[in-house]
């Protein structure tokens, strides 16, 4: 789909789902760690449905002070508490006919929770300060970096809500369990940010590839986008690449022992180990599951594999007989 990067099947089997959650108006709920990109997926839902033409609200949880957060989300009358000099309309009926996103769900305290569920069961509202009753016509779309079927069991979050509100999911994966997609994604944000034509050097993908990303695909964004702006030259190296504030030291021996892999992050099989026998056997590590997860995803078919590995098949080959790996092991039985 376009807009969607990567070739993960966990990644994949989310992104499948989103023409069919967009044809319905049920609720979604979108499970995530911070980075993975819930916004960019419920903005496909809208942008998708028969409700693109209309608003599209989105509005974090966690930013709005608890005091105002029903005001917020229903709107108030003049003179419901002190500062409301003026009605003001909430958010519900800023995306009347459209979708609201409420980000951060599980930063609502459980009175809010209580008067969005009555809103998400009757489509009714009342702002602060009035007696009127307000139908609307609104499909909501919600997102948590926290796992909210566990706060519900542990009272932290209203188990009704949760259930309400999870008629419809995603789960999305975080970027270190789709690893094989770094370079895809970072090639991707080059092309955003870059306007000089940037590439990335063997050693450069080599460090991208060697981080955890806590931050997931928006700390990549960032990364990339910095590298861009600050790299001496088109073709970026592992010192242009700024990690949590570290610059790494420019060295001809990471590109050397990267060759045409790239490398995963340390494990303690590496301890003890000079930087470049480590370096060795953490590229021989990746190239072998890198080379494996291409057989899987593509059932055996040697052709096709090396094709998405950007190498020709004689190539390909040359590293499945540097790993012992067969093609037959990934080919579905008759």
């Amino acid at each position: 789909m376009p807009g969607f990067v990567g070739q993960h099947p966990a990644f994949l089997a989310q992104v499948a789902k989103l023409p069919r959650y967009a044809a319905c108006p049920a609720g979604v709920l979108i499970q995530g760690e911070t980075g993975t990109g819930k916004e960019v997926f419920a903005q496909a839902i809208h942008y998708l449905s028969p409700r693109a033409p209309r608003p599209w609200v989105a509005v974090n949880c966690g930013a709005i002070p608890v005091d105002l957060l029903e005001s917020e989300l229903f709107g108030h009358v003049r003179g419901a508490y002190t500062s409301a000099q003026s009605s003001r309309p909430g958010l519900v009926a800023e995306a009347e006919g459209g979708t609201l996103f409420l980000d951060d769900i599980d930063c609502l305290p459980l009175p809010a929770q209580a008067k969005l569920l009555r809103f998400l069961q009757e489509h009714e509202y009342r702002a602060v300060g009035s007696n009127t009753v307000h139908h609307a016509d609104v499909r909501v779309v919600a997102a948590s970096n926290r796992p909210l079927r566990e706060m519900a069991q542990q009272g932290g979050f209203r188990e009704d809500l949760y259930y309400r509100l999870n008629v419809l999911s995603l789960a999305l994966p975080p970027l270190r369990e789709r690893a094989a997609d770094i370079p895809l994604l970072a090639n991707h944000f080059l092309q955003r940010y870059a306007s000089a034509g940037h590439t990335l050097a063997t050693c450069a993908q080599a460090r991208l590839m060697a981080h955890h990303w806590p931050g997931n695909v928006r700390e990549l964004a960032h990364v990339l986008e910095r590298a861009a702006l600050l790299a001496r030259g088109s073709c970026l190296q592992a010192d242009d690449i700024e990690i949590d504030g570290e610059r790494v030291p420019p060295e001809s021996e990471l590109a050397n022992s990267a060759g045409d892999g790239a490398v995963v992050a340390p494990e303690a099989g590496a301890t003890g180990l000079s930087l470049r026998a480590a370096k060795a056997r953490l590229v021989q590590e990746f190239e072998r599951r890198y080379i494996e997860e291409l057989l899987s995803r593509h059932a055996g078919n040697v052709t096709h594999a090396a094709s998405e590995a950007g190498k020709n098949r004689r190539a390909f080959f040359e590293l499945m007989r540097r790993y012992s790996i067969e093609s037959s092991s990934f080919r579905a039985p008759h």
